[in-house]
């Protein structure tokens, strides 16, 4: 009781400097104040076939009946200059997406982001610290997916990263971003004096993505080459379209693509679809073991009322294998019913 008390204790001195510091440029009339936003999420799953406790080796929304998603409260400051972001995480979904935490610091594994940046120029803008993958269409927050399940393409590829990164706007249509991080997910400190880099060529909606490097001593360079994009084809009609290829020399890899359709019915009412086919290298696997292949066929309805938005899902995973069910089906149907609150 005295641990959890002091957890609780902690996270509540976090948020009350938050606030204070919010309340603080408020009243002192200053223009440039610290902005506070965040999400909660909880939902329902459960398995329409198959054993109720399996799921989709996938990331998030995993674990059978009512169950929680995370708190993420975020602080944030924009100026001319420059700014930073601090983005905290609480529940099974951070914890999740902050895996290789805590590594040195007890409470590294509910910092999702933090990190300054200064806008150099009109042009050039340098970040340094922790931040989100610049790779894949799906993003760790519910608040920014259609889809309340994520991609076996998201779940594979890199989640954060900490390092310095200088992006350039070339024109008002194309942007390049260049970057030095620490191997993959390991975001608190770098021990193995291993370094990563990573590339992105901006035009228009689409994003070209390159990532490179040794994420362990004993490991060979992983490279991962990513294509993301996002169109509106008409004024109720969007998709979104993401493809990917990973490899580790001798450890494996996987390749896959994935198109995100989504139509609006009318006013806070939209239904959306993620088709995805996923398939791990012979070298090795990932997922479910070398050389399995799985399609993943996601139907989502959204209901959106000012701050809160509702999520049905109902999610088809096909495997070329007999990966479920204690190994003895080759898919598993799913249903997930999903609460997202912003504030």
């Amino acid at each position: 009781m005295k641990i959890i008390s002091a957890k609780v204790t902690k996270i509540w001195v976090i948020a009350m400097c938050l606030f204070t510091a919010h309340s603080s440029h408020a009243q002192n009339g200053e223009e440039e104040s610290i902005e506070f936003s965040g999400s909660v999420d909880t939902y329902f799953r459960t398995n329409l076939s198959g054993d109720k406790f399996d799921a989709p080796a996938s990331s998030f929304a995993n674990l059978n009946g009512f169950a929680l998603g995370m708190v993420n409260i975020k602080a944030e400051q924009s100026t001319a200059q420059g700014g930073f972001v601090a983005d905290l995480v609480f529940g099974p979904r951070g914890t999740d997406a902050i895996f290789a935490s805590p590594y040195y610091s007890a409470t590294g594994n509910i910092v999702n982001q933090l990190y300054a940046y200064w806008n150099a120029s009109e042009k050039l803008t340098l970040t340094l610290g922790n931040f989100n993958t610049f790779l894949g269409y799906e993003v760790i927050s519910p608040v920014d997916n259609f889809h309340y399940s994520t991609s076996y393409l998201f779940s594979y590829g890199p989640f954060s990263h900490t390092g310095l990164k200088a992006d350039y706007a070339i024109s008002d249509d194309q942007s390049i971003m260049f970057a030095v991080m620490n191997p993959t997910d390991f975001t608190e400190m770098n021990d193995v004096d291993l370094y990563t880099y990573g590339l992105q060529y901006g035009f228009g909606g689409t994003y070209l993505n390159v990532l490179y490097g040794k994420q362990a001593v004993d490991a060979n360079a992983t490279f991962q080459v990513d294509l993301t994009g996002g169109y509106d084809l008409s004024d109720a009609i969007s998709l979104g379209v993401n493809a990917s290829y990973n490899e580790t020399m001798e450890a494996g890899g996987f390749y896959g693509a994935a198109l995100y359709p989504a139509v609006t019915v009318k006013e806070g009412v939209d239904l959306g679809m993620r088709v995805e086919y996923f398939k791990e290298l012979a070298s090795g696997g990932v997922a479910y073991g070398a050389g399995n292949s799985v399609i993943d066929a996601t139907l989502t309805a959204s209901y959106t009322t000012t701050d809160l938005r509702l999520i049905a899902e109902l999610r088809l995973d096909q495997s070329s294998s007999a990966v479920f069910d204690s190994m003895t089906a080759d898919q598993l149907s799913s249903f997930v019913l999903a609460a997202v609150y912003s504030f």
